[in-house]
């Protein structure tokens, strides 16, 4: 492992119900992100934010999106964070995550925790139950997904379990862009990780464990890319262990 990972984040809006034209779109984008070390995808890439009724837009089982990740990574060479997409399992409807690695392996899945009720995701979506985390080129990984980013106490446990890094694909709206630009920084900072967020709407981040934006995507299509400096959370971390540093009673 070295002490940097390449770091793209894909930012589009998806075609609402457009699913042939959002993965010819993702494709492009996969494309254009082969020299980098992990690619993250948006919320509900395939289909936009969220299309109605939601069973007629529902990838049986993953599959279609887990064989066109796979598919893409090998390609490229790059690990993906594969956004989410409307994933039918079993009668129950998860907006899931899939992260395929540079070999073509999917290296885990992650069903959204958080739905968000203000959008009636409850309605529609069935809650995951499971704090995922996962290695990629040596570096430990956490996943979220967009309203999740609003409950400490969960981000907290992906970092007590030991992530780095954490990315979260958003279909987050412009509207609400002031806290969310608060709580990217502010779940940086207080776990000293970095977080990834890669929103469809714009204004996607990379925010270090300092609470500072390396970049800023524009609210346009683009491939926004830099690189994490897992050295610098290393240091930042020798300074100030705010982890060892809480009073366990806490607890």
């Amino acid at each position: 492992m070295g002490d940097n990972l390449k770091v793209s984040v894909l930012q589009f809006k998806s075609e609402l119900g457009n699913v042939d034209k959002n993965f010819d779109t993702a494709r492009r984008l996969l494309d254009g992100a082969k020299n980098s070390d992990v690619a993250i995808l948006p919320e509900l890439w395939t289909t936009g934010y969220y299309p109605t009724p939601i069973e007629n837009f529902a990838d049986m089982d993953g599959k279609q999106t887990a064989e066109f990740l796979c598919a893409a990574a090998v390609k490229n060479n790059v690990n993906i964070i594969g956004g989410s997409t409307i994933a039918a399992v079993d009668g129950q409807i998860f907006n899931r995550c899939i992260v395929a690695n540079r070999h073509g392996e999917i290296a885990a899945t992650y069903d959204k925790t958080h739905l968000f009720s203000y959008a009636d995701e409850g309605k529609v979506f069935t809650a995951g139950n499971k704090f995922v985390t996962v290695e990629l080129d040596g570096v430990k990984c956490g996943i979220a997904i967009c309203y999740d980013l609003r409950f400490p106490e969960f981000i907290r446990k992906l970092a007590l379990i030991g992530i780095e890094i954490l990315f979260i694909p958003a279909a987050w709206s412009l509207k609400r862009l002031m806290p969310r630009q608060i709580l990217t920084k502010a779940r940086a900072i207080e776990n000293q990780i970095f977080v990834v967020f890669a929103n469809s709407a714009g204004k996607s981040e990379i925010v270090n464990p300092l609470g500072e934006v390396i970049v800023e995507a524009s609210t346009d299509e683009e491939i926004l890319t830099a690189d994490v400096d897992l050295k610098f959370r290393a240091e930042v971390i020798s300074s100030m262990n705010l982890l060892a540093d809480r009073n366990i009673f806490v607890d």
